[in-house]
């Protein structure tokens, strides 16, 4: 089902309206993005075809998903992530490469012709020591040969040349915290995944999704504008098929983690492509810290930030947003003018999670932002004196059908692992009871928004202060209702027996 043309116009005129507005800091941008440039506007307003869509901690969509697409590739394999950290996922990469590369290197001994591999590995953070003494320059650091096996756990360099494989790896970094934060992998330009997680350690609930079509040409000359300006990205990968042997993932026994809330969701099948827009989120320099006494400037005009306040703003009936933290003010704006008109919103998020990293960028807490939050969706019904108390709310029944009446619903969730799961004491992951020892998730990092139950946001951006202010995004939106509908499906299975609630409007307990 395509979106009707009036979403796409507005968000365009708003785009562009804001974008292009006197005070703002586009020359800074990285990327510079001016949809008023043809091959700017058709990076942005693209179709695809949505293939699957897994859910699971990093490590076993890695291994389940990723590693498997990875080591099929046959031209070029392009991994962009934002942490980069020896991990269970790092073992498995290595792994695979290794593999792969061994693979490679016994055909060509045989006599098979292969076309060299290009393999491109980008990342933003590895440690506090890299990220203080990184380049500064928009050309990033790219490490030698000889750092790829000590410094970044990847195959010896002999064993990649023997194999055929070209590999780089870069980095870029932006004191004082801008960190590249988009997470993709694109496999021959043919088919590319979309997920939340990165290359590390953490057991956390994540999402990806896998798309083909035109799509996959924006995310490849967004890849170019950040990371390879000089990519020819018109070209097309050469389509010659050698009469060798496929790798075979399976086969080659690698390695696999396992996650109780590890889910593979199939999207329905669209008769034609769906209307997709691909939405970068600049890197931005950080033009004011938000101390509370200072004013706030207005949060930067990048697509991916221009989308999601178009879609609540337009939102009808629902506004579903799952989020790491939210200490972003626009957000909460926009959400409680959605609640005002009569939409119901729900969010999940997470208890304690990246505290420091809240106060150092956002000089508050997602905690207070829900407070903030609450207090004022209250006082839509003329209740001023509830709060959130962690045990039972201030507002009676009489306040809650007030709300009722005048406003859309409101439900906020905190994420945890599934009652009867226990913690490793050495892994600090926590493991099912019993022998099964797969991957519980212990905090959710899914950034998911779905509006009316039609638009579907996926990617990288969190609704805290970094991710709309400083730190470079992508996002991907879906306008199909099917898919909508399979995506929410899927997260509430696994959603189900790990949440507390924090806050609901229906009932007299918050």
């Amino acid at each position: 089902m395509n979106p009707p043309s009036g979403f796409v116009h507005d968000f365009l005129k708003r785009l562009q309206d804001q974008s292009h507005a006197p005070g703002r800091w586009q020359n800074a941008d990285f990327p510079a993005l001016d949809t008023r440039i043809a091959s700017h506007l058709d990076l942005v307003v693209s179709q695809s075809t949505p293939q699957t869509f897994h859910i699971g901690t990093g490590a076993s969509i890695f291994t389940n998903v990723l590693i498997p697409a990875i080591a099929a590739a046959k031209r070029e394999i392009i991994l962009v992530t934002c942490f980069w950290a020896p991990s269970k996922t790092l073992d498995a990469i290595h792994d695979a490469l290794t593999k792969l590369a061994s693979h490679r290197r016994d055909l060509l001994r045989d006599g098979h012709h292969l076309s060299p591999l290009s393999v491109r590995i980008c990342f933003s953070s590895r440690s506090l020591f890299q990220k203080l003494f990184h380049p500064q320059s928009r050309d990033g650091h790219v490490y030698p040969a000889s750092a790829w096996k000590p410094k970044l756990g990847l195959p010896d360099s002999e064993l990649l040349q023997a194999g055929a494989v070209d590999l780089r790896v870069k980095s870029l970094f932006f004191l004082p915290f801008s960190v590249m934060h988009p997470k993709f992998v694109i496999v021959d330009r043919e088919r590319a995944f979309i997920p939340s997680c990165n290359v590390s350690w953490e057991s956390w609930l994540e999402g990806c999704v896998q798309i083909t079509g035109a799509a996959v040409a924006s995310l490849v000359r967004f890849y170019a504008l950040t990371w390879d300006r000089e990519l020819e990205t018109e070209r097309a990968l050469s389509t010659s098929i050698d009469e060798t042997p496929d790798f075979d993932p399976q086969a080659a026994s690698l390695h696999h983690v396992s996650s109780p809330a590890h889910r593979r969701v199939a999207l329905p099948s669209a008769t034609s492509p769906t209307t997709t827009l691909v939405l970068p989120s600049s890197h931005h320099w950080n033009p004011r810290y938000p101390f509370p006494w200072q004013k706030a400037p207005d949060a930067p005009a990048t697509p991916l930030n221009i989308a999601l306040l178009e879609l609540f703003d337009h939102a009808k009936r629902s506004i579903y947003v799952q989020t790491p933290n939210i200490t972003c003010r626009p957000v909460i704006d926009a959400l409680l003018d959605a609640l005002q008109r009569g939409v119901d919103v729900t969010i999940v998020t997470n208890r304690n999670m990246m505290l420091l990293e809240q106060l150092v960028t956002a000089g508050t807490t997602t905690g207070l932002c829900l407070r903030t939050l609450v207090r004022r969706y209250r006082r839509l019904s003329g209740d001023r004196h509830g709060q959130i108390s962690g045990g039972r709310g201030r507002g009676g029944d009489e306040d809650v059908e007030a709300a009722s009446a005048s406003s859309g619903q409101l439900s906020i969730l905190s994420f945890r692992p599934r009652i009867g799961a226990k913690l490793d004491e050495h892994e600090e992951q926590p493991l099912m009871a019993g022998a099964d020892r797969g991957e519980e998730p212990v905090h959710s990092h899914l950034k998911l928004t779905i509006v009316d139950d039609e638009f579907t946001v996926l990617g990288s951006g969190n609704m805290d202060r970094a991710s709309w202010w400083t730190s470079q995004e992508l996002g991907i939106l879906f306008h199909d209702g099917e898919l909508a509908s399979a995506v929410r499906s899927g997260v509430e299975g696994v959603m189900d027996g790990r949440f507390d609630v924090v806050f609901d409007s229906r009932s007299d307990r918050d």
